[in-house]
Formats: C-alpha cells, sequence, structure tokens
C-alpha cells in the first residue's frame, strides 16, 4: 500500500525542543490531559475539539486507528511530547491531501506551551523530513484565514501563500458553513533556501534505526 510518491515516514523524530513520534496506547492518558486542558484554545480551530473530553479508551481507539494508518503507510499522525516524553505538547502529522508526491502538514499545540516556538519547529522538521526522507516535491499547509498566529508558522519557514481556498475547511460547529483556508506551499527546490534548514533533527524508522537526515 502507501501513497503515491511517498516514502514511509520515520516513527521517530527528534528535535532540539521536542520529540515527534508515532503515538502508542500508553499515551492515551497525557493526550487526554494535553486535550482537555487545551479545549478553549482549540475549540475555535479544531473541529474535533467539539467533540472533547474524550475517555482514555476512546483516546486508546483513535491511536489504535492512527497506528493502522501510520503502519500501512496510507497517513502519519504524530504525537510532539516534551524530550523526556512526560508531557504531551500537541499533536501533528504528515497527511496526504494534495494527491501524488505531496504531504500536508498540520499541527496544534496544548495551551500552555504556546509562544515557545513550537509549532515553527515541528512543521520545519516535518518539512525537511518530508523532502529528504518521503522524497515528496510539494509540502502543503492549510490554515484558517483567522488564525492569525498559526499564519505566521509558514511564512517565517519559506512557505508561499499560493491561494485562498473557499469553503475547503470543515465547519466549526456540526452543520455550519465550511471554512476557507489559506493554503501555504513549498516545492523541493526551495528547501535549501529556507529557514527550515536552521532546524536539526534525527529521525529513526519503526525499528529504532537511524534513518536520517
Amino acid at each position: 500500500m502507501g501513497v503515491a510518491g511517498v516514502r514511509a515516514a520515520p516513527y521517530r523524530i527528534e528535535a532540539e525542543q521536542c520529540v515527534i513520534r508515532c503515538y502508542e496506547p500508553a499515551d492515551a492518558p497525557a493526550l487526554v490531559e494535553a486535550v482537555t486542558r487545551s479545549l478553549d484554545h482549540l475549540l475555535p480551530w479544531m473541529p474535533w475539539a467539539a467533540h472533547e473530553p474524550q475517555t482514555v479508551d476512546q483516546r486508546v481507539a483513535f491511536i489504535r486507528a492512527c497506528r493502522a494508518d501510520f503502519d500501512a503507510d496510507v497517513n502519519y499522525t504524530y504525537g510532539i511530547f516534551d524530550r523526556d516524553e512526560s508531557r504531551v505538547l500537541g499533536g501533528t502529522g504528515l497527511h496526504p491531501r494534495g494527491g501524488p508526491g505531496s504531504l500536508e502538514i498540520g499541527y496544534w499545540v496544548r495551551s500552555d506551551s504556546l509562544r515557545q516556538g513550537i509549532a515553527t519547529e515541528v512543521s520545519a522538521v516535518l518539512t525537511r523530513v518530508a523532502f529528504e526522507i518521503c522524497g515528496v516535491e510539494r509540502v502543503d499547509i492549510q490554515i484558517d484565514p483567522e488564525n492569525e498566529r498559526s499564519t505566521g508558522v509558514p511564512l517565517k519557514l519559506g512557505f508561499v501563500h499560493e491561494a485562498t481556498l473557499r469553503r475547503r475547511l470543515d465547519s466549526k460547529k456540526e452543520g455550519g458553513p465550511r471554512r476557507d483556508s489559506l493554503l501555504f506551499t513549498m516545492v523541493r527546490e526551495e528547501l535549501p533556501a529556507s529557514a527550515c534548514m536552521r532546524f536539526a533533527y534525527v529521525a529513526f524508522d519503526a525499528a529504532g534505526v537511524l534513518i536520517g537526515p
């Protein structure tokens, strides 16, 4: 299986501030804690937050589904953890939403870890991973136009604002109107000169073998 034009993503990525890795069922309590404490922050931007808080059992089911997709190389959902992996700092992923040879980065950060550069570091590192390990030709980031804080992340990393896509994002509430999306894109030849290269990482496969950069 897998996504056309995309090589398998690493299971674990170590960056300066955080560890980005595939979720494990044992992470469920920490994920519940991070989301529950951040609901006021998440509700305006993340439609899934309307279905929170969830139980640990529900989060275990979510993590198992994410892991199944990860193992099948069809969608790569990651948790963001602090360096000792004692806390969930947020969630991210490399998602095949833009067609063959491309991946889209999504992310959220818990409310008490905002303004620490985590979203920027995670986005930069995953951009490098997408190009250097997954071999894609394009990386996308889509952001709600009203989310000014998140809009700054791709711009500072060197992404290009290509378009405002009308009614592309899910509604904030069930039955409500779909939201517009700002589409930011970087293509392979733009990576070497981008600010993403300032962010170091090491990446490992499912067996813990070093695979990059």
